[in-house]
């Protein structure tokens, strides 16, 4: 039998070459190329002759089979997952170590058990003993869950195959899997693939809802082939800071729901807590009377949420004034520095800059400009925007501010919170009457440094 053929393969996007080379041209990503061997099996290169098998075709007026979801009573996991889990879905779960993966998915199979429902926790990096122990802590010591501790993947869909399908398994995680039939180690591009392409093949097959755990790159992208993203029908990222006890399941790809919704959650001694508030959560400790703080309404799928954003501008005699940015795009945070430079003649060129986002939350919506530019003006003259104030709008490069989707629930949001003053683009119907908030309109950037230098810049 001749040797299966190699090929070098790109560990960050999957591409294959004939040869190894220092940059992958696909990824532009430099030093991760490496040998895979191919995979071995019995089937043709080419299809040759040989006829295939008639697909059977449908309309899009034919009824649609009944397929509830199926509710974990996780309330911030279903709102993430757009409404519960859909039967046969293939669920993709990535984030830092130590984050809570297996917290949360523990707590929502343990959940599941509870109910009645038939479930199965497969660990390939810890023993039974360690996810009994942590069953134990988390207050599901007589949840009926059936864990395995496994890595081969025949063994797990022999295992699966041997009796009726359960309603979900939870695969953690699965760089820990390996095919027998592919040579190569556990968690490369070759194993991962196939490993997931099979147990996707299954959940389809049996109606059951697979929920793998994926480790995550220093950059915060799973590791492994890109396509891994692609096969699964559900893409979460667990998100926060491991000096904040607040954590973020933020779904990025939802072929069931709609993407970028998030579910907030704080880690405690017992496991995660649900936060129905997260507005409240993240608003803790805020000080309005301090120069340098904006509270910033954005939204986060469908959840309105309020944020405080902090910024410290210090002179500096550096040739290289510092940029610091935690929780922000530093890309943005530049547009908006040379913006205020511009077109309000701050000369923010020559400081450092720090910017912050309370809590561990990160903002991606360009609707934050306004309160980040709030934020550096208050910091630049000292003087604190005024009490029970929140303010949004999207910076365009002419010094315009421009309005924002949901203006409506962002203001609802705030006057639920106790804010009366809200800083808002123009072109917006003022509701004040309704919701019981006072808009400011803002038209261009030079209105909101007005509010802080009346008398001009000196």
């Amino acid at each position: 039998m001749a040797k299966p053929p190699k090929s070098y393969v790109c560990n960050n996007c999957g591409t294959a070459y004939r040869r190894w080379q220092g940059k992958c041209e696909e990824c532009n990503e430099w030093n991760t190329i490496s040998l895979e061997d191919a995979v071995v099996s019995g089937a043709p290169k080419g299809l040759s002759g040989k006829k295939g098998q008639t697909v059977a075709l449908v309309s899009l007026d034919e009824p649609i089979p009944d397929a509830p979801r199926l509710m974990t009573g996780i309330s911030e996991l279903d709102r993430a997952l757009g409404g519960g889990l859909v039967p046969g879905s293939a669920i993709l779960i990535g984030g830092d170590p130590g984050i809570g993966k297996s917290t949360l998915l523990l707590q929502a199979m343990g959940a599941l058990a509870l109910k009645g429902e038939d479930c199965v926790y497969f660990s390939g990096e810890e023993a039974t003993a360690q996810v009994q122990m942590r069953a134990n802590r988390l207050g599901l010591r007589g949840a009926p869950l059936k864990l395995g501790c496994e890595t081969s993947l025949r063994d797990i869909l022999t295992t699966l195959d041997s009796s009726k399908p359960p309603k979900a398994v939870v695969i953690d995680s699965i760089q820990t899997l390996y095919a027998d039939h592919v040579e190569s180690a556990p968690g490369t591009v070759s194993q991962v693939r196939v490993c997931a392409h099979e147990l996707i093949s299954y959940a389809k097959r049996r109606g059951t809802i697979v929920l793998l755990v994926g480790h995550v790159t220093k950059d915060g992208q799973i590791a492994g082939p890109r396509v891994l993203e692609h096969m699964v029908d559900t893409v979460l990222y667990f998100e926060g800071d491991r000096g904040h006890q607040f954590r973020i399941l933020r779904a990025v790809k939802n072929r069931f729901g709609g993407t970028d919704e998030i579910g907030v959650f704080e880690m405690t001694g017992i496991g995660l807590e649900e936060v129905p508030n997260p507005s409240a959560l993240f608003l803790a400790g805020h000080n309005a009377r301090e120069p340098g703080s904006a509270v910033f309404a954005g939204i986060e799928g469908t959840r309105p949420v309020l944020v405080e954003i902090q910024a410290l501008v210090a002179r500096s005699s550096a040739a290289n004034p510092r940029r610091a940015v935690v929780g922000w795009d530093s890309g943005r945070l530049a547009m908006v520095l040379a913006v205020l430079d511009a077109r309000a003649g701050l000369g923010l060129a020559g400081c450092d800059v720090y910017l912050n986002v309370a809590g561990g939350l990160k903002i991606s919506e360009p609707a934050a400009d306004i309160a980040v530019a709030a934020a550096l003006v208050s910091s630049l003259s000292q003087i604190p925007l005024p009490d029970e104030t929140v303010v949004f709008g999207e910076l365009s490069l002419s010094g315009d501010i421009r309005s924002v989707a949901q203006t409506e629930a962002r203001l609802k949001e705030a006057a639920k919170l106790g804010f009366v003053k809200a800083m808002t683009p123009p072109s917006q119907k003022k509701t004040d009457k309704d919701i019981g908030i006072e808009q400011q309109t803002l038209a261009r950037v030079s209105d909101l440094v007005a509010h802080f230098f009346p008398e001009g810049i000196n």
